[in-house]
């Protein structure tokens, strides 16, 4: 009968302990990247209770939610994130809600722990955009031109406003000016280009032929420019020689003429940054160029009933873990989907049975313990243990 004392009182732990994990479960519903914990009984042996032999991870998926930020990542199927603290402790975990700290450093957003990217060589390394944070300046090497001109009536076509690039980030304001010198050669025109200053940097001609497609020879130009003592040459493009589509002279067309400076920036910063679904950074800076960053290491682990949970959604794996590095849809990887996050995968009708199923033990193991405490007063009383 003291067996059954034993054996109540065993009960009340058990599911003390289930709650405990239910609890912890529902409390962490709105935890990215959680993953569900379930603790699970054995019986000690013949008539003698439970006890706990062990928790399990519900490794399930949790729903994928867009957040709008770029740098948040979810994995889509298998994988882990990899994270190291300043220590140089590894952690890993689903929940992917990072951002960039002032040194261009992926970082956990919770932990502040760095986020790891793979190298070329395949291993973990800081996922470090510094280097990128701005695009140095590129000098203009070419300035293209489109339109129409009209021989008979036109006498000056002007390009005002063209914006080149020194090697040095520096912007220079151009005008080109067209001139009608048909009369001294048929079907020509002078090429005059002036600073912003005013100076004349440079001149020629241009020439088309009798179907008024620029002429070979006649369609092109080249500035020899200097800024910063620093030479800087600059064409100037027309057209293709038997072509229509940079600068005409056709007859009764409308008279037009046009410029775009084709390259050349100054000093670029990072306007967005977004993960494609390789796990690779796309920069984009704010001229529109995109350029791309560092790759995400994924880790697999052989058994992930085996990693250790740290705190929030953040795993350590024992060494006797084998753990494996490694991209995002390459071999047994899942993809990555930017811009948003891993929820928890909490079943919140699954934890709220699981409440009721341990309530119903713990009462009736509560009762086991009334019942024989009952019976054993009974006992007691009837062998005279009450008499005086």
């Amino acid at each position: 009968m003291l067996q059954a004392l034993y054996n109540g009182l065993s009960g009340l732990f058990g599911f003390s302990k289930s709650l405990d994990e239910i609890g912890d479960n529902i409390s962490n519903m709105n935890t990215p990247g959680y993953r569900g914990q379930s603790a699970f009984f054995e019986n000690v042996g013949s008539g003698i209770g439970s006890q706990l032999s062990g928790e399990q991870t519900d490794l399930q998926q949790g729903d994928t939610q867009q957040t709008g930020t770029g740098t948040d990542v979810a994995i889509q199927g298998n994988g882990l994130f990899v994270l190291k603290s300043d220590r140089g402790d590894t952690f890993y975990t689903r929940a992917g809600h990072f951002r960039f700290d002032g040194n261009g450093i992926l970082i956990d957003d919770n932990t502040g722990y760095r986020v790891a990217s793979l190298n070329d060589a395949g291993q973990a390394a800081d996922f470090d955009i510094s280097s990128l944070a701005t695009l140095p300046p590129v000098a203009t090497t070419s300035i293209g031109f489109t339109g129409n001109l009209l021989v008979k009536t036109d006498t000056t076509k002007q390009v005002t406003g063209l914006q080149v690039y020194d090697a040095s980030g520096g912007v220079h304001t151009l005008t080109l000016t067209l001139t009608n010198t048909n009369a001294a050669t048929p079907n020509s025109w002078s090429v005059s280009v002036k600073d912003d200053s005013g100076a004349l940097v440079g001149s020629g001609q241009i020439r088309f032929d009798s179907t008024g497609s620029p002429m070979a020879g006649f369609s092109d130009m080249t500035l020899n420019l200097a800024y910063n003592g620093n030479k800087q040459n600059v064409k100037l493009s027309f057209g293709t020689a038997g072509t229509f589509s940079g600068v005409t002279q056709i007859t009764g067309g409308t008279s037009s003429l046009g410029g775009k400076v084709a390259d050349g920036h100054g000093v670029l910063g990072v306007s967005n940054s977004t993960f494609d679904d390789d796990g690779v950074l796309q920069i984009t800076y704010t001229d529109g160029e995109t350029v791309s960053g560092p790759r995400l290491a994924l880790a697999k682990v052989s058994d992930e009933q085996q990693l250790v949970l740290q705190q929030g959604a953040m795993y350590r794996a024992p060494g006797s873990v084998d753990v494996k590095l490694g991209k995002a849809n390459d071999a047994d990887f899942g993809s990555i989907v930017g811009g948003s996050l891993e929820l928890s995968n909490v079943d919140l009708t699954r934890e709220l049975t699981q409440m009721i199923i341990v309530q119903r033990g713990y009462q009736a193991s509560s009762r086991v313990l009334t019942v024989t405490d009952s019976m054993l007063q009974e006992l007691y009383s009837s062998t005279g243990g009450g008499g005086g």
